[in-house]
């Protein structure tokens, strides 16, 4: 079922809410900066995803894609949110969502949810990787 969560970098500089429906699955991907950062995240369309707050306190770091921003808090670092312009796996934009930034996530509702893992590190995102228990 879907719900409209509410979600915040670690200071609260950046805030955003977002409606979807943890059950039908969240992801984890092994690029390096999603194993670096130990993203977990839920997908959202843009039009389920709205920044309250904090745009101007957002860095953005592309790294080596040319389609994903990595946006995080330039005062606590935080990652809460990042959007990928489209070419991976949905074929138009989309948000990845920290699940870790969503306030009174139903930690139950969040462990019943099927994972998918990603293959980013070798850019085959309709793969799983070999090794995932590190992610």
């Amino acid at each position: 079922m879907r719900k409209t969560y509410s979600g915040s970098c670690h200071c609260g500089a950046v805030r955003f809410e977002a409606d979807l429906d943890i059950a039908t699955g969240t992801g984890k991907c092994n690029c390096t900066i999603c194993t670096k950062m130990r993203l977990w995240s839920v997908n959202v369309r843009p039009d389920a995803f709205r920044l309250l707050a904090g745009e101007a306190e957002m860095t953005d770091y592309r790294g080596r894609s040319d389609v994903a921003h990595h946006l995080f808090c330039r005062h606590c670092g935080v990652r809460p949110f990042e959007w990928v312009d489209m070419p991976n796996m949905t074929g138009s934009r989309y948000y990845n969502v920290n699940v870790a930034c969503l306030d009174d996530v139903d930690i139950d509702e969040l462990m019943a949810a099927p994972v998918t893992y990603y293959d980013g590190l070798n850019d085959a995102w309709g793969s799983t990787p070999a090794e995932v228990r590190h992610l």
